[in-house]
């Protein structure tokens, strides 16, 4: 199932320890909603960075993040700040998250209108890819706030 929130915050959606968002292979969280992924989770920010570094997170690739109340989903949809989001790297990021999170008996997943934002592409066209991929993984539930608005 997913559920649209048209304007919110994902880290206050009742019920929702699981969030995800997407972000650059180089590195940076700089901007947008991943300034709060990485002021809330320090030491995911931390390691996320090393993967960069060491060239071991790619576009298309998820950066699963256990902390103590769930999971964190990095989403790799662009290769650096500077370049967009592409719909393949978020359709090979969804489908690997989903994979992780059955796999995990992950049941929520709050996250933002992911490679529509920064990264450039049409919200339309990203939904689709959502809406096609989640078809697949019914029991985990894609809570899809289309304005992030931190509270």
């Amino acid at each position: 199932m997913i559920k649209y929130i048209a304007k919110g915050d994902i880290f206050r959606i009742s019920g929702v320890s699981n969030y995800a968002h997407g972000c650059n292979c180089a590195g940076a969280m700089g901007k947008g909603i991943a300034v709060s992924f990485r002021d809330k989770y320090p030491e995911m920010y931390l390691e996320y960075k090393q993967l960069c570094k060491k060239n071991m997170f790619r576009p298309g690739d998820v950066f699963d993040y256990n902390y103590a109340d769930g999971h964190i989903y990095n989403l790799g949809t662009q290769l650096t700040w500077r370049t967009p989001a592409k719909i393949e790297y978020i359709e090979n990021a969804l489908i690997q998250m989903l994979e992780l999170a059955s796999r995990d008996n992950v049941t929520a997943i709050a996250l933002p209108a992911i490679g529509a934002g920064l990264g450039g592409l049409k919200w339309d066209d990203v939904k689709s890819i959502i809406e096609k991929v989640s078809n697949n993984y019914p029991d985990v539930n894609l809570y899809v706030v289309e304005t992030y608005q931190k509270e």
